[in-house]
């Protein structure tokens, strides 16, 4: 993965302002976008540019009117970059990481030391970048249904299913706990779109079977308990494609 981080660096002393400005510019995987003496410029220039326009801010602490302590927290607020310190006093650095700072350099640092902290930038934007492009996962798969029975809701288990028939505008719930089938008010299609797809099979016009149930098969039929069920022709294919997987 390549990443190009874009960066400010603010500090209110030109040489080192300069400094961290030449280490920003001679590092492949970094852009300079924004150069400021004080924080509030800094905070204005930030304001100007696209939300995400800045991925690192390389900050000095002491500084006038809006110090980098402030603005980091300022930043934080706002979903901002990461934050560098970048300071000749060492006494901060509890104070840099309690508001989340990536890294602490103190004064004179060389460039490998500035280096090692922009690695570690990279290495948080790679891990971002990867965790944003990563398929959402599944929610997980409900086990139960609610079916109106009798002018009540009841909780029916998913695995409890053996099969369902369909009887006009009722289906007919036949469960493996119970020798007596559930009686609900609502057609066999509805009834396929409630059960899980990946569970369930409509084999025929009258009938879902729950795929887990079935013991046996013979020619056009489905064997699931002492119910023997027919294979309607217009499902033929997806029964046929349903047995390919486990033969």
């Amino acid at each position: 993965m390549s990443t190009v981080l874009k960066c400010i660096a603010v500090d209110d002393e030109p040489l080192a302002l300069g400094l961290v400005c030449s280490f920003i510019e001679k590092t492949p995987f970094l852009e300079l976008v924004g150069r400021y003496d004080n924080g509030v410029e800094a905070l204005k220039g930030l304001h100007a540019l696209p939300p995400g326009g800045v991925d690192v801010a390389f900050l000095d602490i002491q500084m006038q009117e809006l110090n980098g302590l402030e603005l980091a927290r300022v930043l934080a607020q706002s979903g901002g970059p990461r934050v560098v310190f970048t300071t000749a006093f060492s006494q901060y650095a509890v104070e840099g990481y309690r508001v989340d700072a990536l890294d602490y350099l103190v004064k004179p640092f060389n460039y490998e030391e500035f280096l090692r902290a922009a690695g570690k930038a990279r290495t948080y934007a790679e891990r971002d970048q990867a965790a944003a492009a990563a398929p959402a996962a599944a929610p997980p798969e409900e086990d139960s249904i609610f079916l109106k029975v009798e002018y009540q809701l009841v909780r029916v288990l998913l695995a409890d299913i053996l099969y369902v028939e369909g009887l006009k505008d009722y289906v007919k719930v036949h469960l493996k706990s119970s020798p007596r089938a559930l009686l609900s008010l609502m057609s066999l299609r509805a009834m396929e779109e409630k059960l899980p797809a990946r569970r369930f099979l409509r084999i025929h016009r009258s009938f879902i079977v729950a795929l887990d149930k079935i013991e046996a098969v013979r020619r056009l039929t489905v064997q699931i308990g002492e119910a023997t069920l027919p294979v309607g022709d217009q499902y033929k294919e997806a029964f046929g494609q349903f047995l390919s997987r486990w033969s």
